[in-house]
């Protein structure tokens, strides 16, 4: 099994797992580099990793997939798959590698995942998706959850939602994240199928209104505290994706503003500081620092210098034996606040 050393700068006991605030699952971006920085910000928030297929992880490099720091737990690895023998072997992998949760992917539209039976098209045999979540079940202990669409063209009515959590749940899935869209397989790429498709939040609720035995997790166009706080009145969790990445300061709030706890971080310098050491140790394996610098870009957004620090890192993080002094130099064209500017709720 292949993990990163624990080291000074990660916390010495995790969170426990909880689902209240989560960061979605999102293919290039939440690497484990961007993790990183996101559990430097929270210690709460679930992250996940980018989706993995079933078929990378039995045939190709497994270490290299499932590689990640102590430090990002609680951590949930996302699956891509729909042969319940396959699924079943990979969630004994994720116990093996220390993740906290096993997650199907049911809801990515790419074509190129529908000809693998892998995401959104799996809607449409509940049954298969049923058959998969038992075999997770029954090869691993960790908690099997199911992310999904409300629908997908041709099974987009209520009757059919149900019919596939029911059919889903009663495999013994107990925790569903539902983004609150269809997905339209023929005729829209997945980047329109995050925003063509209207969001129908209601329907997020009438599920955990109809299943209250369930935990029902949200997720779909939430930017704000203020819509966290409202969508936690009708459901169990709130999952960001996009916006957490674009602006991931907004996680420097969630411990005080959802767990009660203080901010483990009071500015963006301290938290960029506190990740050099991390990004020194993957130089020195032989990353690239490019690989990394591009999930900091939004660290300063919205700040005086933000535009600076991002021209700055853009411009020479991918030069040749580019290392930590673009970090360093970057960091310096903004200014550090006088108080700690802790996320605003």
């Amino acid at each position: 099994m292949s993990v990163m050393p624990r080291t000074s700068t990660t916390p010495q006991t995790p969170a426990p797992l909880s689902r209240r605030f989560s960061v979605a699952p999102m293919m290039d971006w939440t690497t484990p580099h961007f993790r990183y920085l996101a559990r430097i910000l929270s210690r709460h928030t679930l992250l996940y990793t980018e989706m993995v297929t079933t078929g990378a992880l039995i045939h190709g490099d497994t270490e290299r997939f499932l590689r990640h720091d102590p430090a990002e737990y609680p951590l949930a690895l996302q699956l891509g798959g729909s042969d319940a023998g396959e699924l079943a072997h990979c969630a004994k992998l994720a116990e093996q590698f220390g993740f906290d949760e096993v997650n199907l992917n049911v809801g990515c539209p790419s074509d190129r995942v529908q000809n693998n039976m892998i995401g959104a098209c799996l809607m449409g045999h509940p049954d298969k998706v049923a058959e998969g979540v038992a075999a997770m079940i029954e090869a691993t202990e960790l908690p099997v959850t199911v992310k999904h669409r409300i629908g997908i063209d041709g099974r987009e009515s209520w009757e059919d939602l149900c019919e596939f959590i029911e059919t889903v749940s009663a495999a013994g899935c107990r925790t569903f994240i539902v983004h609150a869209r269809i997905a339209i397989l023929e005729g829209l790429s997945p980047k329109e199928n995050r925003d063509i498709p209207p969001l129908k939040y209601d329907w997020v609720y009438r599920l955990k209104q109809a299943y209250p035995d369930l935990e029902i997790i949200i997720n779909g166009g939430i930017k704000t505290f203020d819509e966290c706080h409202e969508h936690l009145r009708h459901t169990d969790g709130v999952m960001l994706g996009r916006e957490a990445y674009h602006n991931p300061w907004l996680l420097a709030g969630v411990d005080p503003v959802f767990f009660g706890e203080g901010a483990p971080v009071q500015s963006r310098h301290e938290a960029l500081r506190t990740m050099l050491p991390f990004i020194e140790r993957e130089l020195e394996r032989g990353v690239y620092l490019t690989h990394m610098s591009r999930h900091l870009l939004g660290l300063f957004h919205g700040m005086p210098g933000g535009r600076q620090f991002r021209r700055y890192i853009s411009e020479n993080a991918h030069k040749p034996g580019a290392g930590i002094e673009v970090i360093e130099t970057a960091l310096g064209k903004v200014r550090e606040p006088e108080a700690p500017a802790i996320a605003e709720a």
